[in-house]
């Protein structure tokens, strides 16, 4: 009997029309476009507008895999959405992005492991179909930031931009798509990166909202510090254990939270910069979208076999790397 791996098969996105550039911020908080550029790489991001829920954007990027693939949604087994942001808490978005989009046998819930959440997501969806039990499952990076960033904070409202991207899994035969993930947490993430009210330690009350604890909390230093060295270790034991060298991976393809972190992953990995793929000038951080919106954006440029690390850092802390072998050619 031969080994099912689970296999991205069709990928596709959505993002706002909304752009908010570097200019805008200036007039906002205290930075400039060059600063920002510097240490983020980001010259714009998306926003969302207020009073709709990532769910649209979910459902808009899972509306164009299934236009390209002329898949019927009703052979969808099951929805996972890996955000921070749902629409609403207790209410899972992903049972209703299920729902909007036709997949009436599909079960669905939401994975919460921030900027990591694409990754771990890919390992609980390749699970289920690694096991048989499921043949086609679409999993979807989605996060509407802008609606827990505080726009007069500058630690946080110049990373982050709104977006979603999804992908379809489905098993393959050939050798292809997962082969292998290191994936870590560490509770001392917590303290660093937050909200701190709105859960059940802390509940919402008009207090709170007047403290502006609701919004998102980012000791930018710490982070950094642990982003740089823990993304850097995953992506470089996941070649390790695989016994790729630089020469064999094809593409990296990394969170996109800050330019010199996916950088200094990069060079740990040895490979040169025409590998690393990168979109964070035009979107910005947008959190469990990131690497699905890699994906989308540069789908035509993967070809079938090609060795591609996948490397995330997130809020947790959360982390991880993962190696698949791409299955189409598009």
């Amino acid at each position: 009997m031969k080994k099912v791996n689970a296999s991205i098969t069709a990928v596709g996105s959505y993002l706002p029309p909304k752009v908010l550039d570097n200019k805008t911020l200036e007039t906002m908080v205290e930075t400039t476009d060059e600063w920002i550029t510097t240490r983020t790489g980001i010259k714009e991001r998306r926003i969302l507008e207020k009073g709709i829920g990532t769910s649209m954007m979910a459902i808009k990027a899972v509306k164009e895999i299934l236009e390209k693939t002329q898949l019927d949604p009703k052979q969808v087994d099951m929805v996972i959405v890996a955000t921070i942001t749902p629409d609403m808490h207790v209410s899972a978005t992903a049972a209703h992005v299920a729902t909007e989009i036709g997949a009436t046998n599909a079960f669905g819930y939401d994975l919460q492991a921030a900027c990591s959440g694409f990754l771990y997501g890919l390992s609980v969806a390749s699970s289920y179909i690694e096991s048989g039990r499921y043949q086609k499952i679409l999993l979807i990076g989605a996060d509407k930031m802008s609606s827990i960033v505080d726009y007069s904070d500058r630690n946080t409202c110049i990373i982050f931009g709104d977006g979603a991207a999804a992908v379809l899994l489905e098993p393959n035969y050939e050798g292809l798509g997962l082969q292998d993930e290191y994936l870590r947490s560490d509770g001392i993430g917590r303290e660093f990166l937050r909200i701190e009210a709105g859960g059940s330690q802390l509940p919402l009350s008009k207090d709170i909202i007047d403290k502006k604890k609701h919004f998102l909390f980012q000791d930018g230093k710490n982070v950094f510090k642990y982003a740089v060295s823990n993304m850097a270790e995953a992506s470089y034991n996941i070649m390790q254990r695989n016994n790729l060298s630089n020469q064999d991976v094809d593409y990296l393809v990394p969170h996109q939270a800050n330019k010199r972190i996916i950088d200094a992953t990069a060079q740990r990995m040895g490979i040169t910069d025409s590998k690393v793929l990168m979109n964070i000038e035009n979107y910005g951080n947008t959190t469990a979208a990131t690497i699905p919106l890699i994906f989308s954006d540069f789908e035509k440029k993967f070809k079938k076999g090609d060795n591609i690390i996948l490397a995330a850092f997130g809020g947790g802390f959360t982390w991880g790397a993962s190696f698949l072998k791409w299955s189409y050619n598009s």
